[in-house]
């Protein structure tokens, strides 16, 4: 009798677990809402700073009422919302779907802008990888390509000289890595690259002076004394100058300028 008793309570909890099982995992009912009220909700949310939620209401719009006027507008305040929220690989997204489907929208400028911004920032520091950088410079570039007079442009510029410097931050990090390994020659490649692809940022003159220093080291003399003239000429009152001056000198040698060069970076970056 006891053994049956036992049977029947054990089962009977199975069967009541199950039936709670079940009833958790019944989908939420599907109400349906006026869309001005999912949409100002949506407002209101992030207006109060919770973000998560405004993201979720805004998408809502999209999924109850895709072919409203709202919908279109509710991607981009989705975005905006995933971003405020550091969200930043959802922003992305939604900013790229909006302009997928609505390529010629007045909102689209922002859409690309909101991408650079959701990019630029994820910067991380120089000695780390620049993929971001590199991401962000060409999403600016996009916009300028594009709205070149739109209310984003100024600061689209600004942050594409920002991921320059940037850049040009990373080649010089490298640079001195090789220059304190004395691989002179990797060391010269990296700094005659910010030379070249970057000569508006402000590590041009230091990348003069460290490429004097490796043909120095290389007893490449003619090349050394063209960096310090083409770094005398363009920063002439500059620290790195006079750095570069007396290491010339302390060898008996002076600025010369070789018109065989291939240093012939000329810049109006201040020192």
């Amino acid at each position: 009798m006891v053994r049956a008793l036992r049977a029947l309570t054990s089962a009977a909890a199975v069967a009541a677990a199950l039936w709670l099982g079940a009833c958790a995992a019944e989908p939420e009912p599907y109400i349906e809402r006026p869309v001005e009220d999912i949409y100002n909700n949506a407002l209101n949310l992030l207006e109060a700073g919770n973000y998560s939620e405004a993201a979720k209401e805004f998408d809502e719009v999209e999924r109850q009422h895709p072919y409203s006027q709202w919908a279109t507008r509710a991607q981009v305040m989705a975005a905006f919302a995933y971003y405020r929220n550091n969200n930043y690989d959802e922003a992305i997204l939604t900013a790229d779907r909006f302009i997928q489907l609505h390529p010629g929208n007045s909102d689209a400028a922002y859409a690309y802008y909101l991408i650079g911004q959701s990019y630029y920032e994820q910067i991380s520091d120089v000695k780390r990888d620049q993929r971001m950088t590199q991401l962000a410079q060409n999403a600016f570039m996009e916009v300028l390509r594009l709205y070149p007079d739109s209310e984003y442009g100024r600061d689209a510029t600004l942050k594409v000289e920002l991921t320059q410097d940037h850049l040009a931050g990373k080649e010089m990090d490298i640079g001195r890595w090789y220059q304190g390994r004395e691989e002179y020659v990797g060391a010269i490649n990296r700094f005659h690259k910010v030379l070249i692809d970057y000569q508006t940022t402000s590590h041009v003159p230091e990348a003069l002076l460290r490429t004097v220093e490796c043909y120095l080291a290389l007893g490449v003399v003619k090349e050394a004394q063209n960096a310090a003239a083409v770094l005398g000429y363009n920063f002439p009152g500059s620290a790195w100058y006079e750095n570069a001056f007396d290491l010339l000198a302390q060898h008996g040698l002076i600025p010369q300028r070789n018109e065989n060069s291939d240093i012939t970076v000329m810049t109006d970056v201040e020192s």
